[in-house]
């Protein structure tokens, strides 16, 4: 019998993380945690809530308050995240979310509260979990890292039949400009930034399909829980 095994996937937005980490969840029968999620509805809870996110007091607040959940649906076989028991799996989607995600994400009493739940989760093992410091800070000792890049051209054209589907009114240069936006942030912030683990196997998907990108990670996946 396999081994259960902790797989972390980290990469930079647009690269096709949390549709991997579905994948080798579904197929390996291990637990799939969207860690960009939990980010998406803390700061979607800021929002609704007008918190100022640069007040420590409000911050810590506010934290107090969030209690954050995944229930896993029959109908689209993927976990879904719940904020105080409310479905927001869709909601934390718009973009006006995006814009704000990784400023919020980039304060440290919101990623010493996220993380802290994610190691919990992790704890029994047997989880695929996608983010920006899963396998640098969240899970150090994974038995399997990975890290996806992709052309930056790549990405936003991505992201933008995404977006486009829930808002035709969005132009491809918002796409790229709030991209960009994120990808300086997460790569400069004081706490636990945006970088490849040194034992990370880097997953460049610019020129391969959704399949031939799955499969690599397979290969890799089922060599390191043998």
């Amino acid at each position: 019998m396999a081994k259960k095994i902790i797989i972390t996937i980290d990469g930079w937005s647009s690269c096709g993380k949390s549709t991997l980490a579905k994948q080798l969840a579904r197929k390996l029968g291990l637990v799939y945690v969207d860690s960009g999620a939990m980010y998406r509805a803390i700061t979607l809870y800021f929002l609704r809530n007008h918190v100022d996110w640069t007040s420590h007091r409000e911050v810590t607040k506010a934290l107090g308050l969030i209690h954050l959940d995944f229930h896993f649906n029959e109908k689209t076989e993927s976990s879904e995240i719940f904020l105080n028991d409310e479905n927001v799996e869709y909601v934390i989607r718009d973009l006006v979310v995006a814009e704000k995600v990784s400023d919020v994400a980039a304060i440290r009493e919101v990623r010493e509260f996220a993380v802290a739940q994610q190691q919990k989760l992790g704890s029994k093992k047997g989880i695929v979990m996608d983010g920006r410091d899963i396998g640098t800070v969240v899970f150090p000792h994974a038995e399997l890292k990975i890290f996806m890049t992709a052309d930056n051209a790549v990405r936003v054209e991505r992201r933008f039949k995404e977006l486009f589907e829930k808002n035709p009114n969005i132009t491809i240069e918002e796409v790229k400009n709030n991209l960009e936006m994120r990808d300086y942030i997460d790569s400069h912030r004081e706490v636990s930034p945006l970088r490849k683990a040194d034992d990370a196997i880097v997953l460049d998907n610019t020129h391969l399909t959704e399949e031939e990108q799955f499969q690599k990670a397979l290969n890799w996946a089922k060599e390191k829980s043998r």
